[in-house]
């Protein structure tokens, strides 16, 4: 064989191993099924076209990140809660619906003690104090007994009255006396005359003793019982509430003597109070009777709502501010007087299709999202806002009246959420 015709076969040898190297069905096989069992799941946002390993079995898919269909461009996060874990989590559902944007004027108030309810209560006579029942902080009813005083001077008023009785009666019976006389000729009429006189004159007497003891806050009833009772009691004079409320001063002490004018006693009703609102010039214009105001105590107390009542026609001198008065009930003694509070004024109110709550919007991807409840969990649901106050939102798009969507509690899903994204795991 000549070099030519040897270097033609080797060639050909070269050229057939070559071909047998480069198809081999088998591997082909293995490629295929390779593609078939590990698809790519989801591209990433920057488009590098890796694809994800899948999911290994087990894992809980309470939060699941579903990968979009050919051509989109974001992914369908749903996160799946039990009702237990909604109620551990203190998550809160509302219904979409409509409602108003009010506008409000913060302004600084102070929580005062209801002055139409407040007394101070003084002994209408003078004497020794022989006892003290109530104290400070003690609850008291209407006609309760406070303090019981020994005093002379209603003694005398007593003894005054009781004699007035003694002599109109005295009279009465002579006045009968000469007028059946006068009738049958007897006495001259100038007798009947003198014994009317005098019957008139212990009536009026009779009557200024009975006022007084009126004054002293006896009534008709114990007056009448009054001859039949023992003289030692003629001295006991008891101090008694004017009405229901918590005794919050007392200046009064065993033993000691006290006069007319003596605050003996300071009650107050708590059940409502006064929140006295500052009024700055520039918002006069604003505030007017009738107006709804939120008042915020802070120290982790919730807030109450009322009106206003009033409004104060003049401005302090030294504050240069008006005061609006806010009478609010105050059942349970939350809103103790002397305590600052912050007045939320709503000096405006619009009504919207849809309002929802701020505790119920969330950033996700970069988007305004409300987390609504559909029938494979809560998904956040992108939306467009409008309107807005300190405490609520118009929603323009995104959500349909009727839908139940997440009030309070949404970071929580939030956050779930995230830790998927990130390949953190699942909530429970």
């Amino acid at each position: 064989m000549n070099i030519k015709s040897f270097i033609t076969a080797l060639l050909l040898i070269f050229t057939i191993a070559s071909g047998l190297i480069t198809w081999c069905p088998g591997e082909t096989a293995a490629r295929e099924k390779t593609s078939q069992d590990y698809p790519a799941t989801r591209q990433t946002e920057s488009g590098s076209g890796l694809a994800s390993k899948g999911p290994k079995k087990g894992d809980i898919d309470e939060t699941r990140t579903e990968g979009p269909p050919s051509g989109e461009e974001h992914g369908q996060e749903v996160v799946r809660l039990s009702a237990g874990l909604i109620k551990e989590f203190g998550i809160e559902l509302s219904i979409v619906k409509a409602g108003s944007i009010d506008q409000y004027v913060e302004l600084p108030g102070e929580i005062r003690i209801n002055q139409d309810r407040l007394s101070h209560v003084v002994p209408r006579v003078s004497g020794i104090v022989r006892g003290v029942r109530k104290t400070v902080g003690d609850s008291v009813k209407t006609g309760e007994l406070l303090a019981v005083l020994e005093s002379r001077e209603l003694a005398a008023a007593k003894a005054a009255y009781l004699a007035a009785v003694e002599r109109k009666e005295l009279a009465q019976a002579n006045f009968k006396r000469e007028e059946r006389l006068w009738r049958q000729k007897v006495t001259s009429e100038q007798e009947y005359l003198t014994a009317r006189q005098a019957l008139a004159e212990t009536r009026i007497a009779m009557n200024s003793a009975e006022q007084q003891l009126h004054t002293l806050g006896f009534s008709e009833t114990y007056l009448e019982k009054l001859p039949k009772q023992s003289h030692i009691t003629y001295t006991r004079f008891e101090i008694r509430t004017p009405f229901a409320g918590t005794i919050i001063k007392r200046h009064i002490t065993l033993g000691e003597k006290v006069n007319t004018d003596a605050e003996v006693f300071t009650i107050a009703d708590l059940s409502t109070v006064w929140i006295d609102i500052n009024i700055y010039q520039k918002d006069l214009a604003l505030i007017q009777k009738g107006q709804v105001v939120q008042i915020e105590i802070g120290h982790n107390k919730q807030s109450v709502v009322g009106k206003i009542a009033w409004v104060g026609p003049l401005v302090g001198e030294s504050t240069r501010t008006a005061t609006a008065r806010v009478v609010v009930p105050n059942p349970s003694g939350v809103l103790r007087p002397g305590l600052f509070v912050n007045a939320k004024v709503a000096v405006s109110s619009n009504m919207a299709d849809i309002v929802v709550p701020k505790s119920a919007l969330q950033t996700f991807e970069d988007r305004t999202v409300v987390f609504v409840r559909t029938d494979e969990g809560f998904k956040p649901q992108p939306v467009k806002l409008g309107r807005r106050n300190t405490t609520r939102v118009e929603v323009l798009s995104g959500l349909e009246t009727g839908q139940t969507y997440v009030s309070k509690g949404a970071f929580l899903l939030k956050s779930q959420l995230s830790k998927a994204a990130f390949g953190d795991g699942h909530n429970h």
